[in-house]
């Protein structure tokens, strides 16, 4: 299994158990007591979605989809690494900042941030994907 596929299916796993322990956050015993409880919703969403199952499938993609070439059978590694710092740059930032945005403080630049990063991933894994799958 080559490593950027177990990078993605690791970080995916940390993921799902940082989405799963939100969920058992925001039950309302504990949602009463901290306000930010209350708003974490859709930080728990883009955890679960982008965190545990995106990745999960970009990594498997990587690994099980067909050969570029032989000179390089996963494609280009500079679009697979960018595909992975950016997807988790931009959720580790979203995370941190959604909250913070639904209580009201300002953090528009975080998010917009956080959105381009995980749309240049969407991008950059179509790029280094995209060979793969054309037929020849």
């Amino acid at each position: 299994m080559p490593t950027l596929t177990r990078w993605f299916i690791k970080a995916a796993i940390l993921y799902l158990v940082a989405a799963l322990g939100l969920a058992v956050a925001m039950q309302p015993p504990l949602r009463s007591l901290l306000p930010v409880l209350q708003v974490i919703w859709p930080t728990y969403l883009h955890l679960l979605v982008l965190g545990w199952l995106t990745q999960l499938i970009f990594g498997v993609a990587l690994w099980l989809f067909p050969k570029h070439s032989s000179a390089r059978p996963r494609g280009s590694d500079r679009l697979g690494w960018a595909t992975f710092f950016l997807l988790n740059g931009g959720l580790i930032l979203r995370a941190v900042a959604e909250p913070w945005h639904a209580l009201g403080r300002p953090t528009e630049g975080l998010l917009v941030m956080a959105a381009a990063a995980q749309l240049a991933a969407g991008w950059a894994f179509v790029a280094d994907i995209w060979p793969r799958v054309w037929e020849r």
